[in-house]
């Protein structure tokens, strides 16, 4: 384990919740995974969280591990995950990669996430040379900008101890567009659509694999929220229980994950304690960045 990872993974808990580039910074050592053989990646966790890996960050260091094994050249353009088990926070993670193929404009990678000698998740990442071709767009819905809407600090007033929103360090800045499920939930209102801008917490170095990772590790946050918003119900407040089972996302134009972009999400459908949320990411310019898709366990005990 290098230096700056067993910073990340000791020290993390003690900014308290705050924000910032410190905290950046260690999720960033945490991104940087050790190289333990040809293949064979090794990645911590920090200790906030007392029952299992966040989902996010499982997904951001299994890519990481697929990009150490591509030419620099080529740069992801999908991924597609599942979260087989619960991860264990107190000891680490080892990533072993597959060099499915090496072809001359695609290259494929399959991660496999083991612990206690059991894969915990698995991921299939897929990176291309640089091409033209056609363009077009979405347009990004018409929204209020980050700095014209509430930290989540301000959301988070009269709410912060039933939802633990503050209780660990956060490296990444969302805002809510519109109210966020544990607002909607006391009003009754029934929103279609959940919207937050996103930013790193601070500046990143400038590697694009890097900047992906933190995107990937971005989009496991809010976006379940879409399905709980439809009913009503939000994580801590109300007995809902809740994990990733699968995780989809396709990159489609450059970006830095230091700026801001929009997360547009909805849920289409839920049955079988399960829900299915699709997201759309936008840059602060309008351009269509990534697209999303998950599907949740959620269970209303």
């Amino acid at each position: 384990m290098t230096e700056l990872a067993r910073e990340a993974a000791s020290g993390l808990e003690a900014d308290g919740g705050l924000g910032g580039q410190r905290v950046l910074d260690r999720l960033v050592a945490l991104l940087d995974l050790e190289r333990i053989e040809e293949n064979i990646y090794r990645g911590v966790s920090p200790p906030h969280s007392p029952t299992r890996v966040f989902g996010g960050q499982v997904a951001g260091q299994a890519l990481v591990a697929a990009g150490r094994t591509v030419p620099a050249e080529r740069a992801v353009h999908s991924l597609h995950a599942y979260f087989i088990r619960p991860g264990d926070p107190s000891v680490p993670i080892v990533y072993e990669v597959d060099r499915i193929r090496d072809g001359r404009s695609f290259t494929t990678r399959r991660v496999v996430a083991v612990q206690h000698g059991k894969a915990i998740f698995s991921l299939s990442a897929s990176f291309q040379i640089a091409e033209p071709g056609l363009e077009h767009a979405e347009p990004m819905p018409d929204v209020p900008g980050p700095d014209a809407v509430p930290t989540l600090a301000q959301r988070a007033e009269g709410f912060a101890d039933q939802l633990g929103l503050l209780s660990h360090p956060r490296p990444i800045d969302i805002r809510y567009v519109n109210d966020p499920p544990w607002v909607t939930r006391t009003t009754g209102a029934v929103p279609r659509r959940n919207q937050v801008w996103m930013r790193a917490d601070g500046t990143l170095p400038d590697d694009p694999l890097l900047h992906v990772c933190v995107l990937a590790y971005a989009s496991d946050m809010t976006l379940l929220d879409s399905i709980l918003a439809r009913h009503g119900v939000y994580w801590d407040v109300d007995r809902v229980l809740g994990a990733s089972l699968d995780h989809a996302l396709w990159f489609h134009r450059p970006f830095r994950a230091d700026e801001w972009f929009l997360y547009d999400s909805a849920s289409p459908t839920a049955s079988g304690a399960r829900g299915l949320a699709t997201g759309n990411l936008f840059a602060a310019d309008g351009g269509h960045i990534a697209t999303v898709v998950q599907e949740g366990l959620i269970r209303v005990l």
